[in-house]
């Protein structure tokens, strides 16, 4: 198991699994190709990207984010083209009455994965309690727990035969 800490990106094609704890404001994105069966997950923090130049340079934004695990998963052998997302977070746990980050950071990136043709086939967004996810790569399926309570499961993918 890999724990995906907040501004990271892992992408594998190994018999792992990612995990990611601690979900409040953040989303976290779990992106897989079923052909390839190549998952990863990226931690983002905050919508937009990073004012530093260079390619990937600040994962904890979510165009940043999304671009390195673009990079990493075709590196690994995804097809850009086949992947779906699965997203998870974006929780106002503070319970800020004037709460937009969490707001913006959902919208954001589901704007920048449809951008890139990248179907958002499951969710679990919003509301005021932080959530873990985990993401087994072999199975394909997401877990998502929210709160102190038992991971369920998010979604699943059908691998692909032949």
């Amino acid at each position: 198991m890999i724990s995906v800490a907040t501004g990271e990106v892992w992408a594998t094609a190994k018999r792992i699994v990612l995990r990611s704890d601690g979900i409040g404001s953040c989303v976290v994105v779990a992106a897989y190709d079923k052909g390839s069966r190549v998952g990863a997950l990226a931690h983002v923090m905050l919508p937009g990207k990073s004012s530093k130049s260079g390619f990937g340079y600040n994962t904890k934004y979510a165009r940043d984010a999304i671009d390195g695990m673009l990079f990493k998963m075709t590196r690994l052998g995804a097809g850009a083209g086949s992947l779906e997302a699965c997203i998870v977070g974006g929780a106002n746990v503070l319970q800020d009455s004037d709460d937009t980050l969490s707001v913006n950071l959902v919208n954001f990136v589901i704007g920048n994965l449809q951008e890139k043709g990248i179907r958002i086939v499951a969710r679990a967004v919003g509301g005021t309690t932080g959530r873990s996810v985990m993401f087994d790569i072999e199975e394909g399926a997401v877990y998502c727990a929210q709160g102190e309570g038992s991971a369920t499961l998010l979604h699943t993918w059908e691998p692909c035969h032949g």
